[in-house]
């Protein structure tokens, strides 16, 4: 009995992770007050800005609910920009993920061309892809659209990829024993794997475009970000409200719809 109380830990971690805990935790607290310091940003700023806070939130109530029928024009635009982007960038993703993927491009030169691509689309924000195409296009929806494209395609592409990489290779090596050109080792062998994981990725990408091109209306690349950004340089805080809420309420539809069609999926 005693030997069992003398080898009893006393502690779930050992010293060693103690002290590799203690080490990095005093490394973060230091680079937090560092860069406190540096960017003169602190906590305390926040609680002695507080009355500015509600002052400005007050600004913003009642909603005002007549400007909301100049919204839902700009809304569906702003839905169907999201539709025509992601159902592009899901074409284009699939030979791209294809290309990307170790296990199916034997041509080691091509798998690292296509995969630096794809690394240089993801590195680019979509508000400077917007930025640049408002400058080339002119304001209004179609540079948005080309934007979230590009956006959308090195996300999708990657994730994509990636899973095909992770597949069960006995089929495909089953299909080509069998004398199956390329083309019908993908299509019999990888797409039944990765299918559901797919549609599931494009819906994650549609979502994540319905919240993109609201912030890049801002900068004039259309949908109803554009509008946002007209009440808010004309200081009408209450329709700014109505906006903000009816976009809220939407993203939340479309998510829950989203969510339990992936479910259904997966």
């Amino acid at each position: 009995m005693k030997d069992v109380e003398k080898y009893t830990p006393t502690s779930l971690y050992s010293p060693k992770t103690k002290t590799t805990m203690t080490i990095v935790l005093i490394v973060v607290i230091g680079f937090y007050l560092v860069s406190s310091i540096t960017t003169q940003s602190f906590i305390t700023n926040f609680f002695i800005k507080l009355p500015n806070i509600f002052e400005l939130i007050y600004r913003f109530f009642p909603p005002n609910w007549a400007y909301a029928n100049k919204v839902w024009p700009k809304l569906f635009e702003t839905i169907q920009m999201a539709v025509i982007a992601t159902t592009v960038a899901t074409i284009v993703s699939i030979p791209l993920s294809l290309l990307a993927s170790r296990n199916i491009t034997t041509n080691k030169i091509l798998y690292n061309i296509i995969r630096f691509f794809l690394n240089v689309l993801r590195t680019i924000p979509d508000i400077i892809l917007a930025v640049v195409f408002v400058g080339l296009f002119g304001i209004g929806a179609f540079p948005g659209i080309v934007a979230l494209i590009i956006f959308s395609l090195g996300i999708l592409a990657k994730l994509m990829s990636d899973t095909i990489e992770a597949i069960d290779m006995t089929p495909i090596e089953a299909m080509e024993a069998s004398g199956a050109n390329r083309l019908q080792t993908i299509w019999y062998s990888v797409v039944p794997q990765i299918l559901p994981q797919f549609v599931s990725f494009s819906l994650y990408v549609f979502e994540i475009n319905i919240r993109a091109s609201v912030v890049l209306g801002l900068v004039g690349a259309g949908g109803i970000g554009l509008l946002l950004s007209q009440q808010i340089n004309f200081f009408n805080y209450p329709s700014v409200t109505t906006i903000t809420l009816i976009i809220f309420a939407v993203v939340v539809i479309i998510d829950y719809i989203s969510g339990k069609i992936r479910e259904g999926l997966l």
